[in-house]
C-alpha cells in the first residue's frame, strides 16, 4: 500500500513539474517575449520577470531588447565621376515591436538578409551620387544622413528603431587604386620637373645677375684704382720734381739708388772695379771719392 502510495505522489509530483515548466516561463531584463498559440502571436511580454502561459498549445519566442548590429558585406558602388569604390557600411538597431518582427521577417537570421539588403540599396543609392571627393570631406556626413533618413522610414515594418548608421570603410578596388597611385605618382614626377626647371631658371637668373654685379664692382674698383693710382704717381712725380730742384745732389742718389736696385736683381753677377764711378755711394754716402 505504501509502495502505491508513494507512486502515485511521484507521479503527481513529475506531472506537476512537467505542468509547472509548460506553465511558467522568466523575462530577462534584456529580453523580450512574444506568447504564440498554434504559432499564432497572442500577446508581447517586455517587462522581466515570471510569465504565465498555456501549457502544451502555447509557446515562447524571446527578442534581445539591446541594441544590435547588422554588418553586411562590403559592396563596390559606382559613383558619380564613374570611379568604383568598396564600402563597408553598418547599422544599429533595437527591437521594439517583435510582432511586427515575427511577421516581417520570421526570425533573426531572415532580417539580417532582408534588411542588409536594403542597407546597401540605401547605401549604393545616394553613395552613388557623390565624387570620389566627397568621400573625404564634410559632404560624407550628409550622405549617412540621406541613408539614415531612408533606413528610419522602413524601419517600422520591421517592428525595429534605427538607431544609427554609419559607413565604416571606403576603399578603392585594387585596379582603380593601381590605376590612382601610377596616376599620383606621374603627377609628382611632373611636378617635380616643373619645379626643378623653375629652380634651374631662378638659378641661371641669380648667377647672372651676380656676374653682371659682379663684372659692375670690378670695374669700378678697377676705374677707382687707376685714378687712385694715377694721382699716387701724379703726387710722388710733384714731390719728386720739387725735391730734385731744391737738391741736385739727392737727384742724383735717388736715381743711382734706382739703378743699384734695377741692376742687382736675383741670379745677377758683375765684375767691376769697386772704385769705378758705378759704386761711388758705396764707400760715400755724398758719392765723393776719398
Amino acid at each position: 500500500m505504501n509502495k502505491v502510495f508513494l507512486a502515485i505522489i511521484g507521479v503527481v509530483v513529475v506531472v506537476g513539474g512537467i505542468l509547472a515548466f509548460g506553465i511558467f516561463f522568466t523575462v530577462h531584463q534584456t529580453q523580450q517575449a512574444l506568447v504564440l498559440q498554434f504559432g499564432n502571436p497572442v500577446r508581447v511580454e517586455r517587462d522581466p520577470g515570471l510569465k504565465i502561459k498555456m501549457p502544451f498549445i502555447q509557446n515562447v519566442l524571446f527578442f534581445d531588447r539591446r541594441i544590435l548590429d547588422l554588418d553586411p558585406p562590403a559592396q563596390e558602388v559606382i559613383l558619380t565621376d564613374q570611379k568604383r569604390i568598396n564600402v563597408d557600411s553598418f547599422v544599429r538597431y533595437r527591437i521594439v515591436d517583435p510582432l511586427e518582427f515575427r511577421k516581417k521577417a520570421l526570425n533573426d537570421s531572415n532580417f539580417r538578409q532582408i534588411f542588409g539588403a536594403r542597407l546597401n540599396s540605401a547605401v549604393r543609392a545616394e553613395v552613388g551620387k557623390v565624387l570620389l571627393g566627397d568621400m573625404l570631406s564634410g559632404k560624407r556626413d550628409d550622405v549617412m544622413q540621406r541613408i539614415t533618413v531612408a533606413l528610419k522610414s522602413q524601419a517600422p515594418q520591421f517592428g525595429i528603431e534605427v538607431v544609427d548608421v554609419r559607413i565604416g570603410r571606403t576603399d578603392l578596388p585594387d585596379t582603380t587604386s593601381q590605376a590612382v597611385y601610377s596616376r599620383m605618382q606621374s603627377d609628382r614626377v611632373a611636378e617635380a620637373a616643373k619645379l626643378r626647371s623653375e629652380g634651374a631658371e631662378i638659378k641661371a637668373k641669380i648667377q647672372a645677375e651676380a656676374d653682371k654685379d659682379r663684372t659692375v664692382i670690378l670695374a669700378d674698383a678697377e676705374k677707382t684704382s687707376q685714378i687712385l693710382r694715377g694721382q699716387g704717381e701724379g703726387k710722388r712725380t710733384s714731390i719728386l720734381n720739387e725735391a730734385f730742384g731744391k737738391d741736385a745732389g739727392f737727384f742724383e742718389f735717388y736715381r743711382t739708388m734706382e739703378a743699384y736696385d734695377n741692376a742687382f736683381g736675383d741670379g745677377t753677377t758683375m765684375v767691376l772695379n769697386p772704385k769705378s764711378d758705378f759704386f761711388r755711394f758705396f764707400g760715400n754716402i755724398s758719392g765723393k771719392q776719398k
